[in-house]
């Protein structure tokens, strides 16, 4: 990493091939080409809740940090909406419904052991919700086309306080550029983001041997 370069492009660098296995996993190649059930769809969401849940408990309890705060926008908070698609697709008793995978449990113990490091959770929140802005979106239309769902059910993907999801993205990216981080600091969260993504892999494999597992 040099000094000169912009830390998001360099972040983005760094880190696309460990995204790409992430979003290549079988689980999810399953999904996306229309091999996968309605059933799976419903674990992908249960998943992500619990994830979130993690993600954004520790945004509000550290809103006060001035880092936190430059990436702390309300137009991203996806809780309320994974909560709506749960009850859509599982009921009102979805909570008693819904177990977390030992992937899940790791990907959200690591969320909680950051403690108050802001760049750890910055780096978490980067690779979820930059991913559900962009890829996510071809996500919600093929759900959309597969299962027949309109609004309920992929509520996750839209953020409906985003106009102009390009435009955000520029905007977080330029509060990536101008937080002043160190180059230390800068290495530290481009592992931490690298974790994420290992964790979401894990995730994505673990899904894909339990349904095998339920097949045979």
């Amino acid at each position: 990493m040099t000094e000169t370069a912009l830390f998001s492009e360099t972040l983005k660098e760094r880190t696309w091939s460990a995204h790409g296995d992430s979003e290549h996993s079988g689980f999810m190649e399953d999904l996306m080409r229309g091999n996968g059930t309605r059933e799976d769809y419903i674990e992908l969401v249960a998943q992500h809740y619990f994830i979130y849940e993690a993600i954004e408990e520790r945004m509000d309890e550290l809103k006060d940090n001035p880092e936190i705060a430059k990436f702390n926008f309300p137009e991203l908070i996806r809780i309320p909406s994974l909560v709506a698609d749960l009850e859509h697709l599982l009921g009102e008793d979805w909570r008693n419904l819904i177990t977390p995978l030992p992937a899940t449990v790791r990907y959200v113990e690591r969320i909680k052991s950051l403690d108050d490091w802001a760049g750890g959770l910055i780096a978490h929140q980067y690779c979820r919700y930059l991913g559900d802005l962009s890829g996510g979106q071809i996500i919600k239309g093929r759900m959309q086309r597969f299962f027949g769902f309109e609004k309920a059910g992929v509520e996750f993907y839209m953020f409906e306080g985003i106009e102009n999801p390009r435009e955000f993205k520029v905007t977080y990216r330029d509060n990536l550029d101008n937080i002043g981080w160190d180059l230390e600091e800068q290495n530290r969260v481009v592992d931490e983001v690298l974790v994420a993504y290992q964790l979401n892999t894990d995730l994505f494999q673990e899904m894909s041997a339990a349904k095998l597992a339920a097949l045979s």
